[in-house]
Parts: C-alpha cells; structure tokens; sequence
C-alpha cells in the first residue's frame, strides 16, 4: 500500500489524522516587491510574478529558495544553493507570497535577505506536497525556535476563529519577538536565550516543563534544532500525554550541518 493509499485509509477511520497532498513541483523566477524587518532577526521578503498555480496547503510546507553561492560554472553564472523555507503566506487575489526569514548566521540565505530590495529576483521551487494537519482537537500546541516562526504565524493565522491554542517560542531576547495575526484563543509564551547559543540552550524544554497545559486531546507541533526536536518529543510524550499519531517533531537546522531538515517520528 503506497504512503498516500494509506494515509487515506487512516483518515477514513479517524478524521484527525493528518493526510499528505502531493503537489506538481514547479520552478519560478519572482520578482522582489517590498521588504520589512519584523524584529531584530527577521525580515520578511514580499514576492510577485508567475504564482500561477502556486498551491500550499499546509502551514509547515516547504518551498526550494536557490541563493548564489559566490562560486561561477563554466559559462560564468553563478552557482545556486537551495535551502528551505515555509510560505508564510500566499495571497492569491494580490498575487504575491511572502518569505519570513530569520537572520540567525552568514550563509546565502541571510546574506539575500539581508540585502534584498523590491525589483530583484528569486528562483522558488515547489512545494513538492503538503502535510495537512487537521483543525478539530480540543486544542493545539505550537513550540519552535526563530526557524519555526513563520509556520507558527502561518498557523495562528489559518485556524478558526476561538481555536485553543498554546505557542512556546524560542528567542534570544524581547527585541525578537513578534508579534502574531489570529483570531485564536492563543497563550504565547516566550522563550528567551539571553545571549546563549541557538541550539544550545534548553530554553524551549525548561519552558515547557514550567506549564500547565489544557485537558483534552491535543496536536503537538515542533519545529526547532533537530536534536532539541528530538528531545522535546521526547519529554512531551513522557511527561505531557501527548499521542505519538498527534505529534510532529521537526528539525529545521541542526548544529554543525547546513540544508538539514529531518522528521522525528520515534
């Protein structure tokens, strides 16, 4: 039985659990069309042009940015990195998508966005599918670090009005929080490193292991360091009832390895 049959079996015999779509992929050349800072360490990057058909169905999708690595091939173009982001938000009617991005080191990805101005390009591909986590639990839990945000916002924005929602997010200081766009019965917590090492610190768990979280069936989503991921499933299933079908511990990055992004499923 091939992933997409099965997960289609499984949402027949419970509504709640997730499906995955897949999606055409599709490469775009589009045009820079305004650039805001959020917060200290991030920017986000407004983009227009051919957004035809752009279809994202999921709050933690994953499109393809192609960035120059400041190496030439042979005929003198440059060489592109891909790296990964979530379309924060697709607005089809003005024909635009928006990139958040957190400026957190000196690779391609920060040094684009660091300089991005309205008239420039960007070559997008994707997404390739989507993983669409159902709405109707009793409540849902959002817990990442500044690489989570731009689903977190994508998320608050996206779920029905009254929605319970409890977001432990991962910051180095005030200065980086930011603030979300919801109708959601949202608590946000925030969690800040002072001054220690992304990834490094165990900011996001000693938050968590401090709340008292709702009754009731709840999603977990977790999208941070790939070990701390790791761990945080960990503890939320030791420590905080949570059900492993109802639960996705992503890592965005991981320490000391660059283009990682791993799911933890055990």
């Amino acid at each position: 039985m091939s992933v997409a049959t099965q997960d289609v079996a499984a949402q027949a015999t419970d509504p709640r659990t997730p499906q995955r779509v897949r999606h055409e992929p599709r490469r775009r050349v589009l045009n820079v069309k305004q650039v805001d800072k959020l917060a200290a360490h991030m920017i986000r990057v407004t983009l227009t042009g051919d957004l035809d058909g752009f279809k994202s169905l999921g709050f933690d999708d994953h499109i393809k940015l192609f960035f120059p690595d400041g190496t030439t091939d042979a005929e003198g173009k440059p060489n592109m990195l891909g790296r990964d982001f979530t379309p924060r938000r697709y607005d089809q009617a003005a024909n635009t998508l928006a990139i958040d991005f957190a400026i957190h080191d000196a690779g391609p990805a920060t040094r684009w966005a660091a300089q991005a101005r309205p008239g420039q390009t960007l070559n997008v591909g994707g997404p390739r599918g989507s993983f669409i986590i159902p709405t109707t639990y009793d409540w849902h839990l959002l817990i990442a670090d500044e690489t989570g945000l731009p689903a977190i916002g994508r998320r608050l924005a996206e779920l029905p009005a009254g929605t319970h929602v409890v977001v432990i997010a991962e910051v180095d200081g005030a200065d980086d929080e930011i603030d979300f766009d919801t109708k959601t019965n949202a608590i946000v917590t925030w969690a800040h490193r002072n001054g220690a090492a992304a990834g490094e610190a165990d900011a996001l768990a000693r938050t968590l292991a401090k709340l008292t979280l709702p009754a009731g069936d709840y999603y977990g989503w977790v999208a941070c360091e790939s070990l701390t991921a790791k761990a945080l499933r960990r503890q939320l299933i030791a420590d905080h009832g949570a059900n492993p079908k109802w639960l996705r511990a992503a890592g965005y990055w991981r320490r000391g390895a660059v283009a990682v992004h791993e799911v933890h499923d055990n």
